[in-house]
C-alpha cells in the first residue's frame, strides 16, 4: 500500500481554520464594518516604505493558517515597499523578495552584501573583502541603476554608486531585507532604474545588551556591540519611546596584494509612539580605509581610497483624523520625512602620491531633502500622492564646474582645496491608486520628475502592476514600469590617466515588463518570473578600439535584457514529518538566466560595466541540525559572467552552536580555495576561515 507524503496526510487530518473578525468596534477597523462581510485581518508590522503602521484594505480571506508556516505568515503581514501606498506582502501587486531574519541567521555570510549574493536576480560584484567596496545590480543592470534604502531612506550618491553599499548597520541589526526587481521610478524616483533594495532594521521592545566578535584568516578581526532600551506602555494610549544603539570595527590584511582595510561603523535609531502619531529617527556613520589594488584600472595596482559617510533622517506618521463609523468611513495618513547624508571620498591612483597630477582627488557630496507621502482609504481602494525634493551638491578637486580661486574651500587634513562645485535639484511628484477586489490587486500610478542637471522640463514615468490570488497558495502577477537615470558626476567629469568622462551624456531610459507566479504552502515556496527590459541611451565606460588609451564614458545606444528567475525553498521537516523541536532542515534552489542584446551607435572594443552581465547564476543552500544545538548551513553558488570572465563555483559553510542567550560559530568562505574574479583584474581571496560568537543579555 502506498503511503502519502507527510504534507498530503496533513491535508486530510487538519481542519483548516482562519482568523475571521465579524464585528469591529475600534475606529481603525470601521472600514471593514462598513462592508458588511467577513474579513480576514493580520497584524501589521512597521512599514518599510512609509515606516509606519497602516490599516489594511478589505480583501477576500485567502490565508489558510494551516497551510503556511509561522514565518511565511509573518512575511505576508509585513508592509513592503512595492507601492507608494503601504500594502502587505499579501496585498501587494508586486512580488517583492523578503529575506527574513531567519534566512539571515541561517546563512553563511560575513556581510549584508554576502546575503544579497544568495538572492536569485541580484548580481554582487565584490572587490574588497567584508563588503569594503561592492557593486550591486539587478537583472542585468549596473551598480548605478538601483535604489539602496535604509528603513525607507535613500542612500544613493550623485557622485558614484561604487560606495553606496557601505552600510552603517551589521547583520545583527537587521530584521529583513526587501528586494524589488525591475524599473520602479514611480515608487522610488529616478534612482530605481532596474530595481531597489530596502534594508529594514530591528525594533526591540525589550531592554538588552549584545556583544559579539570574530577573528580568522588574513589577520581579520571584527567586534560588534549594541544596546536597546525602551519605555513600555503604561496604558493603551500612553507614549512609548525606544532606542537602539550599535557599533563595530573590522580590520584585515585582505587576502590579496594591496587589499588591507579597516572600517568603523555606528548606528542609532529611536521611536516615539502615541495613539495617533509616531516619530522615528535614525543616524549612522561609516569610516573605512582600504587598498584599492586594481579597482578602477588594471594599469595601477597600488590604488588607495578612504571613504566616510554620515546619514540621518527623521519622519513622522500622522493620522489627522480616523474617520467616522459608517459606510463612508475614510482614513488619512500623512508621512513627512527629512533626510540627508554626506559622503567624503579621498582617492589616490598611486598610494602615497599626492596632487591632481598623480591622480589624487577629494570629493564631498551632500544630499539633503524632504518627502511627503499621503495615503488614504476609501470605498474604491487606497490612494496615495506626494512629493520628494532633494538637493545634490558636490565639492571636489575634479568634478563639477570650476570655482573662482577666491571661493576655493580648504580640505581638512590636506594642503589642497576644493576647486570645483556641482549643484542640481531633483523634484519628484507622484500619484498612485490601489484597488483590491477579492484576490485581485491593481496598482497604477505615474511619477513626474525634473532634474535641474538636465533641464527645467518634467518627464513622466507611468507604471501598472496587477496580481491575482486564486487561492491561499497561488499568486500570479504582471507589470509594466518605466524609469530614467541621470548621469553621475563621475560619469560627467572624470578625467585622469585611466578614465575620461563626458559632460554631454544623456540620461538613460528604461521600460520593464514582468510576468510571474508564486506558490506557497507550509513546506514549500516556489517562484518563477520572466522579464524584458528595453533601455535607451545606456551609459557605459568603454574602450572604443584596441589601442584606446583609457576608458571613455559614453551613451552606447540601446540595450535589451531578456531573462527569467526560478527559485524554490522546501522545509524538509514539514515535508517528511520530522521533529519540529529543532532547527528545520531548509533546502533552497534558484537559477537566473539573462540574454542581452545591444545595438551601439559607435564601435565598442571593450565594456567595463554594462556588458559584464551574468548569463547564468545558480545557487543552492542547505541548513540543518546536527546534534542538540549544533547546526550547519551550506551555500553553493555557480555563475558565468559574460565579456570574457571564466565561470566559477564557490562553496561556503558554517557550523553554529546556539543557546538561548549566546552562540558560537565557525564559518568558511570559499572552502575549495578557488581563485576567481568578480570584476576586472581584481583577484578574490581563497579560503577564508572565521570563528566567533555573540551573547545577548536582557535587563
Amino acid at each position: 500500500m502506498l503511503s502519502l507524503p507527510c504534507f498530503m496526510k496533513k491535508q486530510f487530518l487538519i481542519q483548516r481554520k482562519a482568523l475571521v473578525f465579524k464585528q469591529f468596534s475600534h475606529k481603525s477597523y470601521s472600514l471593514f464594518a462598513a462592508l458588511g462581510k467577513e474579513v480576514l485581518i493580520g497584524v501589521l508590522s512597521v512599514s518599510t516604505l512609509s515606516h509606519s503602521k497602516a490599516d489594511g484594505i478589505a480583501a477576500k480571506p485567502w490565508i489558510d493558517t494551516d497551510s503556511l508556516s509561522f514565518e511565511e505568515q509573518r512575511i505576508d503581514e509585513i508592509l513592503i515597499m512595492g507601492s507608494r501606498a503601504p500594502l502587505t506582502a499579501m496585498q501587494s501587486a508586486k512580488i517583492v523578495e523578503v529575506i527574513s531574519r531567519d534566512d539571515i541567521q541561517r546563512a553563511e555570510a560575513q556581510t549584508i552584501n554576502d546575503i544579497l549574493k544568495l538572492s536569485t536576480g541580484v548580481d554582487v560584484r565584490q572587490r574588497g573583502g567584508f563588503g569594503v567596496q561592492t557593486d550591486i545590480s539587478i537583472n542585468g543592470g549596473t551598480f548605478d541603476q538601483i535604489a539602496i534604502l535604509l528603513n525607507g531612506m535613500p542612500l544613493n550618491s550623485p557622485q558614484t554608486g561604487h560606495n553606496v553599499a557601505d552600510f552603517p548597520v551589521s547583520m545583527l541589526d537587521i530584521d529583513h531585507i526587501e528586494v524589488l526587481q525591475g524599473a520602479s521610478a514611480r515608487v522610488f524616483g529616478a534612482s530605481a532604474f532596474s530595481g531597489a533594495i530596502n534594508i529594514v532594521t530591528r525594533s526591540e521592545n525589550h531592554n538588552n545588551v549584545r556583544i559579539g566578535g570574530e577573528a580568522g584568516s588574513f589577520g581579520t578581526v571584527e567586534g560588534d556591540a549594541g544596546v536597546s532600551w525602551a519605555m513600555p506602555y503604561n496604558g493603551d494610549h500612553d507614549p512609548k519611546v525606544s532606542h537602539q544603539l550599535s557599533g563595530g570595527y573590522t580590520r584585515s590584511d585582505g587576502g590579496t596584494d594591496n587589499s588591507n582595510f579597516d572600517k568603523w561603523r555606528g548606528f542609532y535609531q529611536g521611536t516615539f509612539d502615541t495613539k495617533n502619531a509616531k516619530i522615528d529617527w535614525q543616524a549612522g556613520l561609516t569610516s573605512q580605509n582600504f587598498g584599492a589594488n586594481t579597482f578602477y584600472s588594471a594599469k595601477f595596482d597600488n590604488q588607495f581610497e578612504e571613504t566616510r559617510r554620515f546619514m540621518a533622517s527623521v519622519g513622522t506618521t500622522l493620522h489627522p483624523f480616523q474617520g467616522d463609523e459608517g459606510r463612508f468611513k475614510s482614513t488619512f495618513t500623512v508621512r513627512p520625512m527629512l533626510y540627508g547624508h554626506r559622503d567624503i571620498d579621498h582617492f589616490q591612483l598611486i598610494k602615497g602620491k599626492e596632487g591632481s597630477q598623480s591622480g589624487e582627488n577629494y570629493h564631498q557630496t551632500d544630499v539633503y531633502g524632504a518627502s511627503l507621502n499621503i495615503n488614504f482609504d476609501w470605498l474604491l481602494g487606497r490612494s496615495a500622492f506626494g512629493a520628494d525634493i532633494h538637493r545634490e551638491h558636490i565639492l571636489s578637486t575634479a568634478y563639477g564646474n570650476e570655482l573662482p580661486e577666491n571661493e576655493w574651500i580648504k580640505i581638512d587634513g590636506s594642503d589642497r582645496s576644493y576647486s570645483r562645485e556641482g549643484k542640481r535639484t531633483n523634484t519628484s511628484l507622484f500619484v498612485e491608486h490601489n484597488v483590491i477586489l477579492g484576490g485581485l490587486t491593481i496598482s497604477a500610478g505615474v511619477l513626474a520628475n525634473r532634474n535641474t542637471g538636465l533641464d527645467e522640463e518634467f518627464r513622466f514615468y507611468p507604471g501598472i502592476d496587477i496580481s491575482y490570488r486564486p487561492d491561499s497558495h497561488w499568486k500570479i502577477y504582471a507589470s509594466w514600469n518605466n524609469a530614467l537615470r541621470v548621469p553621475t558626476y563621475t560619469d560627467l567629469y572624470t578625467s585622469n590617466a585611466a578614465q575620461q568622462g563626458d559632460i554631454g551624456l544623456k540620461p538613460e531610459n528604461n521600460s520593464t515588463y514582468k510576468v510571474g507566479a508564486r506558490y506557497r504552502a507550509k513546506w514549500f515556496t516556489g517562484m518563477a518570473t520572466a522579464f524584458y527590459s528595453h533601455g535607451t541611451n545606456m551609459i557605459d565606460w568603454v574602450y572604443e578600439t584596441a589601442t584606446s588609451p583609457k576608458y571613455q564614458a559614453m551613451n552606447i545606444g540601446k540595450l535589451d535584457n531578456l531573462g527569467f528567475n526560478i527559485e524554490g525553498t522546501a522545509n524538509l521537516n514539514e515535508m517528511f514529518c520530522m521533529s519540529t523541536n529543532t532547527q528545520p532542515v531548509m533546502l533552497k534552489l534558484s537559477y537566473a538566466y539573462i540574454y542581452q542584446q545591444h545595438q551601439t551607435e559607435r564601435e565598442i572594443y571593450r565594456s567595463l560595466y554594462v556588458l559584464d552581465y551574468l548569463r547564468h547564476k545558480f545557487v543552492t543552500s542547505l541548513s540543518h541540525p546536527i546534534i542538540s544545538r549544533l547546526s550547519a548551513s551550506w551555500a553553493l553558488r555557480w555563475q558565468e559572467r559574460m565579456n570574457g570572465y571564466p565561470p566559477y563555483a564557490k562553496l561556503d559553510g558554517k557550523l553554529t552552536w546556539s543557546e538561548p542567550s549566546w552562540q558560537v560559530y565557525v564559518k568558511a568562505d570559499n572552502i575549495t580555495n578557488h581563485r576567481y574574479y568578480d570584476f576586472g583584474s581584481v583577484l578574490q581571496p581563497g579560503l577564508w576561515i572565521m570563528a566567533g560568537g555573540q551573547i545577548k543579555l536582557h535587563y
